[in-house]
């Protein structure tokens, strides 16, 4: 009974409609939202699509300009002084910084027009890059924990303590402005893949203020404090690691928080004419959230009535779920079975 809508006024001819519609203890809880923030896979909305790209965009660009000259800043003072807490936190910002490029990249794709071979656009590269994210991650934790551990067993003196105190508090700066502007940006664009990259630069930014902390230790007589960081920056990663994985594998798996689908079925059921709600699949591709459900309406209603049934179906659906890109809804005769024809 259904088909592919086109985009002309009239598309649809059998009770189903197209539309694309762009939105609108508490120490424990700060700590959780500073290393897994909480989300609901997105919160408010760019309008256009194509200004939402370009957000991203604008995103990774000063983010990468940021932290590459946080990195570059601090890798002088590691070559001066032979700090491994350092080398390890600037190891994490340089493997930070390189992951806006294929971020860059999939936002540009998705801008790209759906062709006849990729029906659904390419906003799935975003995803896709939210892999090599965690690629990153990955390798920044075992390079950190490899020198780490190397250093505890031939432990290497110090030197210019107070330098690298500084570069400590500069590597903290640096990335926790990039960390709010890049997870601000992916949860109002819905992008979970720039979301994980600020939760990334985040948690960077915090082990750089255990840098600052070795410093100090070091400062005090602890010569051994050094490493000791470096394994604490280690697990540190790890922890982002979990939680970045998390998200991007959810996004692969086409995963959805249910909330939106109760809002979804609870607000398709409310609507007039509509006897029951059959499903509702709900995908995000890159930052734009697509749903897909089915209706059951009265068997003796005329056509013109159950398209205006689904049209009005349509419209409660985009209002009640937050980042919904696009909805296609189907109205079917009650008691009929679900196969389309």
């Amino acid at each position: 009974m259904s088909h592919q809508p086109t985009e002309t006024p009239d598309h649809l001819h059998d009770g189903h409609h197209h539309h694309h519609h762009g939105r609108g203890g508490a120490l424990g809880s700060a700590v959780r939202e500073v290393f897994a923030p909480h989300s609901h896979d997105a919160a408010d909305a760019v309008d256009d699509a194509l200004a939402s790209s370009a957000a991203g965009i604008r995103a990774v660009k000063i983010s990468l300009l940021t932290l590459g000259a946080t990195a570059i800043a601090q890798i002088v003072i590691v070559v001066v002084s032979g700090s491994v807490a350092l080398l390890a936190d600037t190891i994490h910002n340089f493997s930070d910084a390189l992951t806006a490029i294929p971020l860059w990249i999939a936002f540009a794709l998705g801008t790209r027009a759906a062709t006849r071979r990729y029906t659904y656009g390419f906003g799935r590269a975003e995803d896709l890059a939210g892999l090599f994210v965690l690629v990153m991650i990955a390798a920044s934790a075992v390079v950190a924990g490899i020198e780490s551990i190397r250093r505890l067993l031939d432990p290497v003196p110090v030197q210019h303590v107070g330098w690298v105190a500084l570069a400590g508090l500069v590597g903290f700066l640096g990335n926790e402005v990039v960390a709010v502007y890049r997870i601000r940006v992916g949860r109002r664009i819905g992008s979970a893949a720039l979301v994980a990259d600020g939760l990334h630069a985040r948690t960077d930014g915090f082990t750089s203020l255990a840098v600052l902390l070795g410093a100090g230790a070091v400062a005090l007589g602890f010569p051994l404090a050094d490493p000791v960081i470096g394994l604490v920056i280690t697990v540190a990663i790890l922890a982002v690691l979990r939680t970045a994985a998390r998200d991007v594998f959810r996004r692969l798996m086409d995963g959805v928080d249910p909330t939106y689908v109760d809002a979804a079925e609870a607000a398709l059921a409310a609507e007039p004419g509509v006897t029951g709600v059959r499903s509702v699949r709900m995908r995000w591709i890159g930052h734009r959230l697509h749903a897909d459900a089915e209706l059951d309406v009265d068997p003796g209603l005329r056509l013109s009535d159950a398209h205006r049934i689904a049209h009005d179906a349509e419209h409660a659906l985009t209002h009640a779920v937050p980042r919904l890109a696009s909805a296609l809804v189907h109205a079917y005769p009650e008691h009929a079975g679900s196969g389309r024809s």
